[in-house]
């Protein structure tokens, strides 16, 4: 039974989107015969192997449920009770996880404004002090996201400078890859480049805002960094008993390089989307942030927006401001794009006329 209209895409986020076909065609592959459990399995074995070719031979391979559990386990393993964590204002960690690095973990929290989603050295500084004051939580991690919340992306670079700064402070680098994929297509280099050669300590694999159904993995890309995974992954309730169903997904995503074809149309629909909004030039209509991945941040009247809304799903972002925020993903067409654009002509031209 059917109970939705499957022609239908909405822009809030790419958490809407179903699984891809070829990640269901690998879900059934896996399925039928016994495959021993809690991660002794072929699968689970297959994509160490994958993923350490992409990552580099030291490479530990933690499959977990979702994103949420990825960057607490991943944060916990690189930190003591006393640990804290800088990180942006506008951090997933931050903003979108109920307080769970703080409650499960028992971690804290230091987050900096930044213009851009982005930390810089810099940055870091102003919350990476205090070590041996006894009354401070001891900065001793650095979390960033790839791609960041606003849609930006971090170069090689960046990250290459912000792991040198963390790293001569005694600190490790954490980063939330939900959209690493989409940063990778925009970047245009292996996944390697701007992680593990860029001196990443750990990372959070997203494979659900890229077309799988359910999990994400936390590879310690420097063990010596990540103590304790093995039983942290247990303890905070990401060890599946069926894990193959989550590696065969994660293992769909590189076959033939689905995670970078799916990434990069999903880019390319973002890109669509705001390139034909500009040049219809409409009243009303302003755009805040660049485009780098498949995020498209604009600015117009809330009420709009929540004509808009009642036609095809966004969030908005700021609401004081005006801002909102349409995604796109893998299974975005063209044809969507166009739909959503004369909803919003329509909408914006009507309230200019009024």
């Amino acid at each position: 039974m059917r109970a939705h209209d499957q022609n239908h895409r909405d822009f809030a986020s790419d958490n809407y989107a179903g699984a891809h076909p070829e990640v269901l065609a690998a879900l059934a592959d896996a399925n039928g015969g016994h495959q021993v459990s809690y991660g002794a399995d072929v699968y689970t074995e297959r994509l160490t192997e994958v993923l350490r070719a992409h990552f580099g031979e030291r490479t530990e391979v933690y499959p977990v449920f979702n994103g949420t559990g990825a960057n607490v386990t991943a944060l916990t393993s690189l930190l003591p009770r006393w640990g804290a964590v800088v990180t942006t204002s506008n951090a997933h960690i931050h903003t979108d996880e109920n307080g769970a690095p703080e409650r499960i973990s028992g971690l804290k929290l230091l987050t900096v404004d930044t213009p851009d989603g982005k930390l810089t050295p810099e940055l870091i500084d102003r919350q990476a002090w205090g070590w041996g004051d006894e009354h401070r939580a001891q900065p001793l991690a650095v979390s960033i996201t790839q791609s960041t919340e606003l849609g930006t992306v971090y170069t090689a670079g960046e990250i290459r400078a912000i792991a040198d700064h963390a790293h001569a402070r005694g600190m490790t680098l954490h980063m939330d890859g939900a959209r690493l994929a989409n940063a990778a297509a925009a970047l245009g280099v292996p996944l390697r480049d701007f992680t593990t050669d860029a001196g990443v300590d750990i990372l959070s694999f997203g494979g659900t805002k890229n077309g799988i159904l359910y999990g994400e993995a936390v590879l310690a890309l420097n063990p010596a960094a990540a103590t304790g995974l093995v039983y942290l992954r247990k303890l905070n309730m990401q060890l599946a008993s069926k894990m193959r169903f989550v590696s065969a997904q994660l293992l769909a995503l590189f076959e033939d390089d689905l995670y970078l074809r799916s990434a990069t149309h999903a880019n390319a629909m973002a890109a669509r989307l705001r390139a034909t909004l500009e040049e219809a030039a409409l009243p009303g209509l302003t755009f805040s942030r660049p485009t780098q991945v498949n995020a498209v941040f604009a600015v117009l009247a809330a009420e709009v927006a929540d004509r808009i809304r009642r036609k095809v799903r966004f969030y908005d972002w700021d609401r004081a401001a005006g801002e909102v925020r349409w995604m796109t993903a893998f299974d975005t067409t063209e044809a969507d794009v166009d739909a959503f654009v004369a909803v919003i002509r329509a909408e914006l031209l009507a309230s200019s006329n009024v």
